[in-house]
Order: structure tokens, then sequence, then C-alpha cells
């Protein structure tokens, strides 16, 4: 069982893997069907109102003439690009949401940082991809460029559900459940708290360590946050090195005794590994 701040079953709803894979898999779905939109033949102006059919109409029935019915018109071209609109931006959202949180706190760990690199190196893929989707001029065009997000965004989906969220989990800290929720929150169109103070002393014990934790995942290199606490944090400090080793800086500001001031923070360095 992996070290936590509260008590769980693991492979059940109780599991923070479980929990985080649930809405993982949840957004990777609705994505699917907004995909899917795209990729599903559209109806066009003129198809099917019975044009052509007859003899000596005159339109389509002649060799090499147009065939109306899989013939986009500028309206088709005009919805097309509309849709191509929203869907880019949803996917757009969610690539930003998992890079903040689940891939930014994963980035420092020893144990996950070759695996936030490979994602990186898919997500430049997947980039190009949804450029080429938002540059889409035609039905034809819309589907080909969804066809090849939906193909990257399902290996993206296996490696975050399979592997980063269960090297999330394992982190000291039981970091993962207030990530998810920040990754809701981005989704959602809201921001994160990037507080230069955070005061833990009204805060329930078993939820101190995560929401510090993750505090530091949005921390960017140089950037730092003052803990604040009515003892001396020394789990936490040793949770801090088990999880990020040479990645953080812990200063002292205050040393109580009813008072504490840490100050917290990632080096602007990578470090040496």
């Amino acid at each position: 069982m992996t070290q936590s701040s509260g008590v769980f079953i693991q492979s059940t709803q109780t599991d923070p893997v479980v929990r985080a894979g649930a809405v993982i898999r949840t957004e990777y779905e609705r994505l699917h069907a907004l995909l899917t939109t795209l990729v599903e033949p559209q109806p066009t102006a003129g198809a099917g109102d019975g044009a052509g059919d007859g003899e000596g109409s005159g339109t389509g029935d002649a060799e090499g003439a147009p065939d109306r019915a899989t013939t986009a018109s500028p309206a088709s071209a005009s919805v097309t690009t509309t849709a191509t609109t929203g869907v880019v931006g949803e996917i757009r959202r969610h690539l930003t949401a998992s890079a903040e949180t689940l891939h930014a706190a994963a980035a420092h760990a020893p144990e996950s940082r070759l695996l936030v690199s490979a994602l990186r190196i898919a997500r430049s893929a997947l980039d190009r991809h949804v450029d080429a989707l938002d540059a889409a001029g035609d039905s034809a065009s819309a589907t080909a460029a969804a066809q090849r997000v939906e193909a990257v965004l399902s290996v993206h989906r296996a490696v975050e559900e399979d592997v980063l969220l269960p090297a999330l989990a394992a982190l000291p800290g039981g970091v993962l459940p207030p990530l998810v929720a920040d990754y809701e929150t981005l989704l959602r169109g809201g921001s994160l708290d990037t507080s230069a103070v955070i005061d833990v002393r009204p805060v329930p014990r078993e939820q101190r360590h995560p929401l510090v934790f993750a505090r530091y995942a949005r921390l960017t290199p140089g950037g730092t946050f003052t803990l604040v606490n009515n003892h001396d944090p020394k789990p936490l400090h040793k949770q801090f090195e088990a999880a990020h080793p040479g990645a953080y800086t812990w200063d002292y500001v205050e040393r109580g005794p009813a008072k504490w001031q840490i100050c917290i923070g990632r080096p602007s360095h990578r470090p040496c590994t």
C-alpha cells in the first residue's frame, strides 16, 4: 500500500489511483465523443433532395459530373470550422490542465521524471495534429486530423491512467487527490491557488501534507512559498527529501515555539541525478 494521509483499500473506489483514473477516463471519453462528431459524415446541402434522380435532370448523371451528395457546400465548411474550433479548445484545455498538475508534479520526482519527458515528446506531436485540426478548411481534412488526434490521445490516456497515476500515488505526501482536484478546477475554467503563504494551522492534519505538495507542484523554477505551521514539520521535510531529493529548497524563516515558518522553493537549476 502506498503512503498516504488517509486510509484506503487498494483497487476499490477508496483507492486514490482508482478515483483519479475514473476522472481521467471520463474526460478522455468526453474528448473522444467530441472528436467522433468530426469523423462521422456530415449532411451536405442538397443531399437527398431528389435532384439528379430523374431522367434529364442534367446534374450528377453525366460521367465526370460532381455528385452533389458528397460535395461539401460553403455552408457545411462553415459548420465544420465552428465544430473544430470548439473541439480544439476543449482538447487544449485538457492538455494544459494535465501539464500544470499531474505532469508538473511528476516531472520533479526521480521515479517519474523520464516518464514525463516521454509524455512531453508525445505532446509535441499531439500539438501539431491539433494545430492541423484547427486549420482544417473542409470536412475531409477535419476528419483526417481528428483521427490522428484521437490516436495519440489514446496513447496519452493509457500512459496517464496505467503508469502516471500509480507513480504519483506512490510519492510521499498523498499528493494525488489534490492534484486531481486541481486538474478538475482547470478543466472547469478555474484558476489554481498560487498564494505566497500557506497557513496550515486551521487545516485538518490529514490534509496538510497533500496541500503543501500540491502547492509545490505549481511552482515554476525559482519560485517559492512560505509554509506556516504550529510545530516544526520534520515529517514533511523527510517526505520532501524522499519525493524530491535535490529538487527543492527548505529554509527556516521562524523557529517557534508557537509559530514556525519555512520558505519552500523549487531551484532554478535541474539537480544532478
